[in-house]
């Protein structure tokens, strides 16, 4: 495989080098034809998905990932041309009546590396911004969406030159020998743990990254914010993909005296949403792997101390289906898994507090997340917690929805992730920004040359000083 890796790139990059910059008309051309080839396979991509989940939402697939897609692709055809405008920037007066200017070039080739979570919407995604930005691409896929990936593969292949985008599927070590591959720009969306091999397989030839990681994620209920509207957005947040989201609100901070009432009206809203995980809107946990996983976090809440509380009591964790109803989690501590790295489904660990001082501490503990989110209506309390604190991006009085902003930037800070990508800043992330100074024919800089003369010196130390005289 590792030799087969190195002929698609080589193809790529000398395919790249007849066409180094591709016009306008050609960019909206290829993001029509990906536009088209969504919305005409739409269907198609939804069960392919659903058979790699073993029981995905059609709706949901539909809202977050064929949605999210087009839109993506909607709002770079609108503003590609201006993107792609030469920039003009300012030329300092000593070097006048020279002119500089930034030129939005293609960086080469980008290799793209999505997860299973959401496996349409994270390749289309920066697949949209490698592709507005004139490159050429290489998708891979997970081990977890073989039926996406062979769907995408056909799909692409008839749509596209492989020169110009190749969907590769995982067949054990794939991901390895793929980010060891010398791209101009790799995009890593998965855990903190595989994105610091990620990085450090692409720094062997000093390629640029993109990461988006993940990481446990706040949410904060203000007490002077509506308990049953907040709890409505959290946990219809929290209830996407059944929590296997990496922006998903990982725990919650509530004021101590509410947290009987979070407890009961979390209990009312899911209780009229769900009577049981057989609904076909309930997702399904990815793999047996994911599934043991979360069983063991809660049964080591449980013999720590916490208290569980099961919001779909007719329901519980069953291996066979993989299904896992949304549980909460209180009376959680730091020795507990739940509170020690990202749960990645549907549990919700729910913290008490007496001050803001003491959750805005207690965040800046940790590693810095992908997402925060403020429950409040106090303008002054949402700008303390944004200035104090620090994250990947913000939503306030709701979850999850800034991701889904075009004109917003998406990326992590620290061990969330690296980079931006979305709107502008993908087609920016993924160009090479290149600055270029035209001199003029007449420059004074004839002067300044060595060895330097006696109004050569003066004009050193005019040009400092702001005053004639010798510079020696």
């Amino acid at each position: 495989m590792d030799e087969q890796l190195d002929q698609y790139i080589t193809q790529q990059k000398q395919a790249f080098l007849q066409c180094p910059m591709p016009e306008l008309q050609e960019r909206l051309s290829d993001l029509n034809k990906i536009s088209l080839l969504i919305t005409q396979n739409q269907h198609a991509i939804c069960h392919a998905i659903a058979q790699d989940f073993g029981q995905r939402s059609v709706a949901e697939t539909a809202l977050l990932e064929i949605f999210t897609s087009i839109e993506c692709i909607k709002y770079t055809q609108k503003n590609l041309s201006r993107w792609m405008r030469t920039q003009k920037r300012h030329t300092s007066m000593w070097f006048k009546p020279a002119k500089n200017r930034v030129i939005p070039q293609p960086v080469g080739v980008v290799g793209i590396i999505v997860p299973w979570n959401y496996p349409l919407f994270l390749a289309i995604a920066p697949l949209v911004a490698a592709i507005a930005a004139g490159n050429s691409v290489m998708v891979k896929m997970s081990e977890n969406s073989q039926e996406l990936c062979r769907l995408l593969q056909q799909l692409f292949t008839d749509t596209f030159a492989q020169e110009k985008v190749r969907f590769i599927a995982e067949e054990g070590g794939t991901g390895k020998a793929f980010s060891a591959l010398p791209f101009d720009h790799l995009v890593f969306t998965g855990s903190s743990t595989t994105g610091k091999a990620v990085m450090a397989n692409a720094a062997k030839n000093l390629v640029p990254v993109t990461l988006e990681l993940g990481g446990k994620s706040p949410a904060i209920i203000a007490d002077d914010y509506d308990i049953k509207k907040a709890l409505e957005r959290i946990l219809g947040g929290k209830t996407y993909n059944s929590g296997q989201t990496c922006v998903a609100p990982d725990y919650l901070y509530v004021p101590e005296d509410l947290l009987p009432e979070v407890i009961n009206k979390a209990k009312k809203i899911i209780s009229k949403r769900f009577v049981d995980t057989n609904h076909q809107d309930y997702t399904s946990i990815i793999d047996s792997q994911s599934f043991e996983r979360l069983v063991t976090t809660l049964e080591d809440a449980k013999a720590k101390g916490a208290d569980i509380y099961n919001l779909i009591p007719n329901s519980s964790p069953d291996l066979h289906s993989r299904k896992f109803p949304l549980h909460l989690v209180t009376g959680v501590d730091e020795t507990m898994q739940v509170m020690q790295r990202e749960i990645f489904g549907p549990i919700l660990p729910i913290i008490s507090y007496q001050s803001i001082e003491q959750v805005i501490s207690l965040i800046n503990k940790g590693d810095r997340p992908l997402a925060l989110y403020l429950f409040s209506n106090s303008k002054d309390l949402q700008q303390k917690v944004i200035h104090q604190t620090r994250s990947g991006g913000v939503t306030i009085n709701d979850v999850m929805l800034h991701v889904a902003q075009d004109d917003l930037p998406f990326g992590g800070s620290g061990h969330s992730g690296i980079g931006h990508y979305h709107g502008k800043e993908g087609f920016e992330r993924l160009s090479k920004m290149r600055p270029v100074m035209y001199q003029a024919s007449l420059s004074s800089l004839k002067l300044l040359y060595s060895p330097y003369s006696s109004l050569g010196k003066r004009m050193i130390n005019f040009i400092i000083n702001r005053k004639f005289g010798k510079y020696d």
